[in-house]
């Protein structure tokens, strides 16, 4: 049961011992045995209590040392006293007296070094102490130190200047000889103590004798014999481990393969299996009470096939018997398994990690991430310059830009990113792996000539740093080159083989599809961010009823539809315009720029804006029907904000489709979200639009925004909006321009999944004193008393050279609203940066501007009018109609063509 093999001679010996004893029972035997083991215990724990004592005195002696050196180094004179110019003068008369005091054979003062500048022995001042570099680094030690002048147990301590150096050593210790013969005292009281232990053993052993031989009832030699020749054969000669575990745990038994198989201490036998250092598995096996066969476990480094039994009730109390069969031969297929399973699994993670965005160095970042460290310790990517910009490479691919780098450190020999990396030596590997296609191993750069052809310098560097092995693979998609990848080998002692070929081309074939996606994806955003921008203001219209400043930011992903526009109207009012396209990417930019051309059209017609929005929403619902093959099913939606400010009488006219409401900051700081009426987005057709209007003192904000910058993943609308509202609080004082600034500071998501567009407008109120009205009776009598007074007005604005000019206009006004229209007939003229004149009446026909006939007597009014002023038309209210013009003041005279005489009958 002790794991070693039976002596030969054994069965011989037995005989003797019979004949010696004169007994024939297992009892008697087992009383020799008995003494015999006594004796040896007992000789074996008197050793042992001696060498216990002899450890004991070491480890006190040592003690006694140490303490005695720290004192020493300690001292408040030490450190003064080596700093000295004589340290030996000022410690030697310290040694003899402080080594008596301190019960220690030897203490020395020494430099960092190990020279003695003070020694209990004077004969060795100056001489060199060994072993004691340690202590010199700043740590105190104990040891039994072997060597000249005498083996001792000592201790060296350090002694530390202010500063924190190690300015000497303290060494204190006591000989081994002088340790030894306290030792010597102890021997007479362990032989005593030996001797009675013996004898108790002996009387103890009588006892159990007698008591055996009564429950053995009677079997022999021969018997006990063949049970233990049985069980030998089982512990040494059987080929398969074989283990008994009881039912606490506890190993009972473990033949000789058992113990080679699992690599058991000698000691195992009786200690609970599970702190015997085997496989958790396996542990957890052998105190389970299940029964398995053939269940394999990792033993070290081999696979063993473990089936397991219970030996109630075959033997007795309950535990488990186990058997184990060696497969390690199974484990060379099992490795390459794990190894198949492991490149597998990186596959997996390619396939889940790279292209997680579509941004191309992005992409070849998560590349190289995947690679390291579990296939390389380090992994650059270069890709082609159109590439990089969304192009379609073409050329041969001699030059690229480093587009990403990972390694197992920060600190690398390679060219950063961002360099141009050119492949111009035809024979190196990067170069034959773009001409083929396919990867090419270097597995020794030490002796690959053709790499460091490319870049001598930067080979060397690499070589110094500790590369050893290089795959270089193509980026290829649709047969294109897009770039390459180069895994690269240096902590890992493993260089690339032949067979990394193949994962290598397998895994850059899936990033380079990922990659050709992103630069797709980068294509489309930029053409799409380009037609947007293109189809969106580039300068703002001159005007003087608004300060406007505008933002516009188009999603990081791909753009969309929002969009902003200021469009001046007749009468010095101005329209703002807010909106946005349902999508992203091309379709939405190409709608976004079809809505904003309508806009622009319907407000050329001067329509009020809950109409303008009706006419955009049949529009819109004819895009759908043309984008949706005529199947009826709307596809595009959207929603706009459309307000009119009249600088004049400082009324804001709204009407939304779907469009967040406006906020307005008053001059008092106060912030509302104006109550607009609600009204379904473009495109759903069949449902009114209505309108609102809102009064607005000078000086207020009018603030219009997209649903991208209050509404987002980490941001719900109504928090957006309350923090829109606190960010605009309170600061009337500032400007369009920065309002804007404030609210994209505060406001901007940091990754935007939509477009923002942003408009601020400070209102402002045309003077009083540039505003002049007159109502005119509906008698052609009136007209040149009209006249006169509207001539005047100029006069008093300093607006001589138009007053002729203006005259004719109003005359051929007002003459046909008396003709042709009803009443109240109205005259307003505005002096803003044109000179406007408008006549009003309450009858709802339009004129219409034609060629008279040289035979008509009529029909050349308009004609006129048309050509006297830079603009002119016709605009409808509730009440009627407004017939105006806009005269340029830089140029008050009519062309000499149509000068009439002055006589002419109006």
């Amino acid at each position: 049961m002790n794991g070693h093999r039976p002596d030969p001679s054994r069965r011989p010996l037995r005989g003797k011992r019979e004949s010696l004893l004169g007994a024939r029972s297992v009892a008697g035997q087992v009383l020799l045995l008995q003494i015999a083991v006594a004796v040896l215990l007992i000789a074996a724990a008197v050793v042992f209590l001696v060498l216990q004592a002899r450890h004991d005195s070491e480890q006190d002696a040592q003690n006694r040392s140490l303490a005695t050196a720290a004192a020493f180094a300690r001292a408040p004179g030490t450190a003064a006293a080596l700093r000295s110019p004589d340290p030996t003068a000022a410690l030697q008369p310290l040694m003899q007296e402080t080594s008596r005091a301190a019960g220690v054979d030897f203490l020395t003062v020494m430099a960092p070094d190990g020279t003695r500048y003070a020694d209990s022995d004077p004969r060795l001042i100056g001489q060199r102490s060994t072993g004691v570099e340690r202590a010199a680094r700043g740590e105190a030690f104990t040891e039994i130190f072997e060597g000249a002048p005498n083996d001792a147990a000592r201790a060296v301590v350090p002694v530390s200047g202010p500063d924190g150096a190690v300015i000497g050593l303290v060494q204190a210790g006591v000989e081994i000889e002088n340790v030894g013969d306290a030792v010597d005292r102890q021997l007479p009281m362990l032989l005593a103590s030996a001797a009675a232990a013996l004898a108790l053993a002996t009387v103890n052993a009588a006892l159990v004798s007698r008591r055996l031989r009564r429950q053995t009832r009677g079997i022999g030699p021969t018997e006990m014999t063949r049970m233990y020749e049985h069980h030998d054969a089982v512990l040494h000669a059987v080929r398969e481990g074989v283990l008994i575990v009881g039912g606490d745990g506890r190993l009972m038994l473990a033949n000789d393969e058992a113990r080679r198989l699992l690599e058991l201490p000698p000691d195992a036998d009786g200690r609970h299996v599970t702190g015997l250092g085997l496989d958790a598995g396996i542990a957890a096996l052998l105190v389970s009470e299940h029964s398995v066969t053939d269940e394999v476990h990792l033993a070290g480094d081999r696979l063993l096939a473990v089936s397991t039994r219970p030996t109630a009730p075959y033997g007795g109390h309950f535990g488990t018997v186990a058997t184990l069969r060696d497969t390690t031969e199974l484990r060379a297929v099992s490795g390459t398994a794990e190894e198949a399973r492991r490149r597998l699994k990186i596959l997996y993670d390619a396939g889940t990690r790279i292209g997680t965005t579509l941004d191309v160095v992005r992409t070849a970042e998560e590349l190289s991430s995947v690679a390291v460290p579990r296939f390389a310790d380090f992994v650059t990517v270069e890709l082609l310059n159109p590439v990089l910009h969304g192009d379609e490479p073409t050329g041969a691919p001699t030059e690229m830009r480093r587009a990403a780098l990972t390694g197992i450190s920060a600190d690398h020999p390679f060219q950063p990113v961002g360099d141009v990396i050119r492949f111009l030596a035809p024979a190196t590997p990067m170069a034959e792996a773009l001409t083929g296609g396919h990867a090419v191993l270097e597995a020794d750069l030490t002796v690959a000539d053709s790499w460091r052809a490319q870049d001598p310098e930067g080979a060397d560097s690499a070589l110094t740093y500790g590369v050893h092995s290089l795959i270089t693979a193509p980026l290829q998609a649709r047969g294109v080159v897009l770039g390459m990848v180069n895994y690269w080998r240096s902590e890992r002692e493993e260089r690339f083989a032949e067979e990394d070929l193949s994962f290598a081309d397998e895994l850059a074939a899936r990033a380079a599809v990922a990659i050709d996606n992103a630069r797709r994806f980068t294509r489309e955003h930029t053409m799409a961010e380009t037609l947007q921008r293109s189809l969106l203001p580039h300068v703002l219209p001159v005007q003087g009823a608004l300060d406007v400043a505008y933002r516009y930011l188009p999603a990081q992903a791909r753009v969309g539809g929002d969009w902003f526009d200021v469009i001046p109207l007749p009468g010095a009012r101005v329209a703002l315009v807010v909106g946005d396209v349902v999508g992203h990417g091309l379709h939405a930019a190409a709608t976004m720029g079809r809505l904003r051309t309508a806009v622009h059209n319907f407000s050329t017609l001067d329509l009020p804006p809950d109409e303008l929005l009706t006419r955009l929403d049949e529009l819109v619902g004819r895009i759908d029907l043309e984008d949706s093959g005529g199947e009826g099913e709307g596809i595009t939606g959207a929603t706009c904000l459309y307000a009119i400010y009249d600088p004049v009488s400082g009324l804001c006219t709204f009407a939304t489709a779907g469009h967040l409401p406006p906020a307005l900051v008053r001059p008092d700081g106060s912030v509302e979200f104006l109550q607009v009426p609600v009204s379904p987005p473009l495109g759903l057709g069949g449902f009114p639009f209505e309108s609102a209007e809102v009064r607005l003192p000078e000086g207020s904000n009018l603030v219009l925004y997209t649903d991208g910058l209050v509404e987002h993943r980490d941001r719900d609308l109504d928090a957006g909006l309350d923090e829109l509202r606190a960010v605009l609080a309170g600061h009337a004082d500032r400007t369009p321009e920065e309002t804007c600034e404030a609210v994209f500071d505060a406001m901007l998501p940091q990754s935007r999944r939509d477009d923002i567009a942003l408009l601020v407008a400070r209102t402002r109120l045309l003077e009083e004193d540039r505003i002049a009205s007159w109502d005119v009776p509906r008698d052609p009598a009136a007209v040149a008393p009209v006249r006169s007074a509207c001539s005047r007005q100029l006069d008093a604005w300093g607006l001589e050279e138009a007053g002729f000019t203006t005259e004719l206009v109003l005359s051929e006004l007002i003459t046909n609203a008396i003709r042709y229209g009803s009443e109240p007939i109205r005259v307003r003229l505005l002096y803003e940066r044109t000179l406007i004149c408008e006549v009003s009446d309450g009858s709802s026909t339009s004129p219409h501007l034609r060629r008279a006939a040289t035979t008509d007597e009529g029909g050349r009014g308009l004609f006129l009018v048309a050509q006297l002023a830079a603009r002119w038309g016709t605009r409808y209210t509730a009440t009627g109609k407004v017939i105006w013009t806009e005269q340029s003041l830089t140029d008050g005279q009519p062309p000499a063509e149509l000068l009439l005489p002055a006589d002419a009958d109006w």
